[in-house]
């Protein structure tokens, strides 16, 4: 079973992107989004599933490095 994770901004508290996980990340995951920027995940939250539904929300939060 798949994890579909939403990537947040922990400065702007936005979400960037979804993202499609084969299992659970681990909280000091390491990946690239789809700009092909690497960013190392601070904090994963797992939330609770909606009444009658079985997939929980995942967030995972990042900080993006300022583009100068």
């Amino acid at each position: 079973m798949s994890i579909i994770a939403t990537i947040m901004n922990t400065t702007t508290g936005r979400p960037i992107q979804k993202m499609k996980f084969t299992r659970m990340p681990k909280p000091w995951i390491s990946f690239n989004l789809e700009t092909g920027e690497l960013v190392t995940a601070e904090r994963i939250d797992v939330g609770k599933p909606a009444p009658g539904k079985f997939v929980a929300p995942v967030d995972i939060w990042v900080t993006l490095k300022p583009k100068g």
